[in-house]
């Protein structure tokens, strides 16, 4: 079969990283989580004291950006890429509700945008890559071969996040996490910057009632389709 580049997009905790993963374990292709990228920035400013509750020194952080340093190496027991921030392990540190607090306000920076976006497309040269984020198919990929665009109902989405960061221990109630997905959305699609919208040639999938199999089954319909 020949290879492709797959774009998934969507809203935070659609599960874009678990479908991604799913598609790349199965097809052999290269899994990369864009989120994991913004996210490692966003922990970057946040250690050095660029972005807090009551400020965000975002000139500071843009003179920063060319000592960030990102990469996957990918850990065979997990079976994906975990990241490493200027050569340490943050897999875990960057999956915090403090971190997703801040992600989408360091994700409008067009600077940082600008500077992960030439990365992403340097990884995808070769296809044979499953890509997910918020503007895989509208920036990163515009010609890629199949785009997916993945939405569930805002509570649905709280659920499965809160749900999540409970089995990791974390302290968090539900409605911090739904508070914290709605405003995700507002900031996300309301950027300036490559703001979430769904391209026009890519095939939505809400996953409200979808189990994972099921979703995982009608993604691989069309994957083998193309």
């Amino acid at each position: 079969m020949k290879k492709i580049t797959i774009a998934i997009d969507g809203f935070s905790s659609t599960g874009k990283s678990t479908l991604a993963k799913q598609l790349a374990k199965h097809l052999g292709y290269v899994y990369v989580d864009t989120g994991a990228m913004y996210r490692a920035v966003t922990f970057f400013a946040m250690q050095n004291g660029y972005i807090g509750v009551e400020f965000f020194d975002k000139d500071g952080l843009v003179n920063a950006l060319p000592s960030i340093k990102l990469a996957f190496q990918f850990n065979p027991a997990l079976g994906f890429g975990e990241m490493y921030l200027n050569g340490t392990n943050v897999e875990q540190e960057i999956r915090t509700i403090d971190v997703s607090n801040f992600v989408s306000r360091i994700a409008e920076v067009s600077e940082v945008r600008a500077k992960l976006v030439e990365q992403q497309q340097q990884m995808g040269q070769g296809k044979g890559i499953v890509m997910d984020g918020r503007d895989i198919g509208t920036v990163v990929f515009p010609d890629a071969e199949l785009k997916i665009f993945m939405t569930a109902s805002p509570h649905t989405r709280a659920q499965r996040r809160f749900e999540e960061l409970q089995q990791k221990g974390q302290d968090v109630t539900f409605q911090e996490v739904l508070k914290n997905v709605v405003e995700r959305d507002h900031i996300d699609t309301h950027r300036d910057d490559s703001p979430l919208v769904k391209a026009p040639d890519a095939i939505e999938i809400d996953n409200s009632e979808l189990t994972r199999e099921e979703q995982f089954a009608k993604v691989v319909a069309l994957v083998e389709k193309i």
